[in-house]
């Protein structure tokens, strides 16, 4: 086998050992795979460690990834997704099975700032969960809806997961195709869990909510409106970047030949941050030592991101000088595979591995190599990058180690267990399908 194609095989191994067996953080295995990589080099193995270490360095992905855990950390702290989840709250709340579609609605929300599935099943989960169970809802039913809806995370832009595709594609696709493209991919997976719902609310026998437990429209529009605004730092850049108001400032006015300049993995964290920082203004500390504790709850999310982050971007490069797009394409013209059987081949290995690691953790270990196969049998390198992203989203529906069921389970009361066979037939299944289907063309996504 070629010696890149190796070196990746070690990376992936050596990634999984060290943080499902041993148990230890991801940061770590990946220092470890980005060391072993680097072996592969031979007598040149510090050359092209410190080369990858340099490349890791000016890669604009790490900031960018750096600035989207401030940004989930700052609109956490500041309360704003619990404004968010109220008005949901105030629109959902009276229909049959209400918080599971407050849940599914902001797991859309919260997973599309955040990136997090974990996460995001915990801050969606925390208020819907025990009221699921209140209203009728068994204990692992409630606690599979949770789990299920965890992985928007990984399903919606922008998210860590994104960034890093982006990355890997290179120049292949822009960040703007993929951000569109990936809107398109989330809403489908949108639909899926509304139907989901709908279907268990029927099965069941779900009643609606206790008119106690709900929020006139009107009061929460008016403690939380302002939460709502934080959105716009998502959607000022999309604007002035794509679409017919891009053009028109491109064709009409005098800061049209800078906006190709502007970088959405750059100014939509900066953006949100911004709005943030104003709409909660109410609940940010008032003195320098507030601020440092603020700052202080962030850093741990820093230090594993960033390693994880930048210990992966230098095995990357280093893979990259090894030859890994050589090997991959030498490799694919010696196997009778067709485009179809590879799409749904690559889906099974990202899901697989999705199971006992995260979704960037996922992306990090098999994206490249995964991308550049898809592309290599004629895939269309934007839906590439999103079919792959799709089947990673399978993270918080994934048995047996997803951080997201055992969540859910504590939420709710639930044996994770129970949750096992009802993920895999309700989510990661029809998930899997979706990724597939937009590989092979057969689903449209926007700009693909």
């Amino acid at each position: 086998m070629p010696t890149a194609l190796l070196a990746l095989a070690a990376f992936i191994a050596v990634i999984i050992v060290w943080n499902v067996v041993f148990k230890r953080n991801m940061g770590e295995a990946m220092l470890l795979g980005m060391i072993t990589t680097a072996l592969f080099a031979g007598a040149q193995a510090p050359a092209y460690l410190l080369g990858g270490l340099a490349d890791a360095l000016t890669h604009d992905v790490l900031y960018a990834a750096l600035a989207f855990v401030f940004m989930a950390h700052l609109i956490d702290v500041t309360g704003l997704i619990q404004k968010i989840l109220a008005i949901l709250n105030s629109v959902f709340g009276r229909i049959r099975g209400g918080p599971a579609f407050i849940d599914t609605v902001g797991s859309a929300v919260f997973g599309s700032l955040s990136g997090s599935n974990s996460a995001n099943t915990a801050s969606s989960g925390s208020f819907t969960g025990p009221w699921m169970v209140r209203t009728g809802w068994t204990p692992t039913r409630a606690a599979t809806v949770l789990a299920g809806n965890g992985g928007m995370g990984a399903a919606l832009p922008p998210s860590a997961s994104m960034v890093i595709m982006v990355g890997f594609a290179g120049g292949m696709v822009t960040t703007g195709q993929v951000y569109l493209a990936l809107l398109a991919a989330g809403a489908y997976q949108i639909l899926l869990r509304i139907g989901l719902i709908m279907y268990f609310v029927r099965r069941d026998g779900i009643p609606k909510a206790d008119r106690h437990d709900l929020v006139p429209l009107r009061t929460s529009l008016r403690e939380g409106a302002g939460a709502l605004s934080i959105f716009l730092g998502a959607l000022i850049p999309i604007l002035v970047t794509i679409g017919p108001v891009a053009d028109f400032l491109a064709a009409s006015t005098p800061v049209g030949d800078a906006l190709g300049e502007i970088s959405l993995l750059t100014w939509i964290p900066i953006m949100i941050i911004g709005f943030s920082l104003v709409a909660g203004r109410d609940r940010l500390p008032g003195n320098l030592r507030g601020w440092s504790a603020l700052l202080d709850g962030a850093m741990p999310k820093f230090a594993t991101i960033g390693a994880l982050l930048f210990f992966a971007i230098a095995a990357s490069e280093i893979l990259g000088r090894l030859g890994l797009a050589e090997d991959v394409n030498a490799l694919l013209a010696d196997l009778p595979v067709n485009r179809f059987l590879l799409v749904a081949v690559v889906g099974l290995v990202v899901a697989l591995v999705a199971g006992p690691l995260s979704s960037t953790a996922t992306l990090t270990a098999v994206g490249q190599i995964s991308f550049l196969a898809l592309v290599g049998v004629g895939v269309d390198p934007l839906l590439a990058v999103v079919a792959i992203l799709v089947f990673a989203s399978t993270e918080g529906a994934s048995p047996p180690a997803s951080g997201s069921i055992f969540v859910a389970a504590g939420l709710t009361g639930a044996r994770p267990e129970s949750t096992f066979l009802p993920l895999i037939a309700y989510y990661m299944i029809p998930i899997f399908l979706i990724g597939c289907l937009i590989g092979w063309g057969f689903l449209p996504v926007l700009g693909g």
